[in-house]
């Protein structure tokens, strides 16, 4: 127990490290940009490389993505349904801002450092569907209700296809399911890459946290935090007692199921012409609360 004390404080400490050197002006406001491109574009795919490399994958993990599809239409359904009555600008925002997970730089660094590349695996998995909704399908659905614009699988291809870790997915697990081997001189870059994800995408989420949101604004966040986790804690339940996976996939998938929404949301939703502040404070304040429950969670499963 006191292990995972020490390393959950670290991946805090290295969290409010980023968010101070910002303040005293060590890190701008743009070298957040730069910074998510090594944890996103470099770090991050090294992760992945590593983590699939020489494991064998159960054929039923490949159903993970069809439920990340499945859990991100159940917050997109809910995010119009419980604001239906709502002016459709309001009701946008909430599709958009409900939907997805943060897995690239938040949940992979928790699996790889507290449940091993099995993990790793699966949450990798899982994000090939998760990107879907995250990386096109959520914000094509809000537009298509603020505007009434069309759904776009155009969008949607086109951001899958420049995402460096989706790439990636699909590289290693078709590799994979062939039983082709990842070259050695690849591997032995992406192990250090690997080594130094955990502590990018830690500083990254530091350097990155701010609250712009207005007093006023407040109801709204508290409104979306409740349904967000309340149906966190419904996955988490479902997947951990329900699915038939080994333990240590279950026990990523409940993870999963507490991360924070995902990171490009608020792109997304200035792309939208939508409230960019209420969204990025939504952003860091569920980044608080799911490191919170995480820590807590790990502390019970391990």
């Amino acid at each position: 127990m006191l292990d995972i004390v020490m390393r959950a404080a670290s991946f805090i400490a290295i969290i409010v490290m980023g968010y101070l050197l910002k303040k005293i002006g060590f890190f701008k406001e743009e070298d957040f940009g730069l910074l998510s491109k090594v944890a996103i574009r470099i770090t991050l795919p090294c992760a992945i490389i590593v983590s699939f490399s020489g494991k064998e994958i159960d054929p039923a993990l490949l159903a993970l993505p069809l439920i990340a599809m499945v859990c991100g239409a159940i917050y997109v359904a809910l995010g119009y349904l419980l604001n239906r009555n709502k002016p459709r600008e309001q009701q946008a925002f909430a599709m958009l801002n409900l939907a997805g997970y943060n897995i690239g730089s938040f949940t992979i660094p928790f699996a790889q450092s507290f449940l091993g590349p099995m993990a790793v695996v699966a949450i990798s998995i899982f994000d090939t569907g998760n990107a879907v909704i995250c990386l096109g399908g959520a914000f094509s659905l809000a537009c298509m209700v603020k505007d009434g614009s069309g759904f776009s699988v155009k969008r949607i291809v086109k951001a899958l296809l420049r995402s460096v870790p989706f790439v990636v997915y699909v590289i290693m697990l078709t590799m994979n399911l062939l039983s082709i081997a990842t070259p050695r001189f690849v591997l032995s870059i992406a192990e250090i890459g690997n080594s130094a994800n955990a502590f990018a995408a830690m500083l990254m989420i530091g350097v990155g946290f701010k609250l712009e949101a207005k007093r006023e604004q407040m109801s709204t966040i508290a409104k979306l935090v409740a349904i967000r986790y309340s149906v966190a804690l419904a996955a988490a339940l479902a997947c951990y007692n329900l699915l038939p996976f080994a333990l240590e996939v279950r026990q990523a998938l409940v993870i999963l199921a507490f991360a924070p929404i995902g990171s490009s949301v608020p792109g997304f939703t200035g792309e939208m012409k939508g409230d960019v502040g209420l969204s990025s404070a939504l952003n860091s304040i569920c980044m608080v609360i799911s490191i919170a429950i995480i820590v807590a969670l790990l502390l019970v499963m391990l």
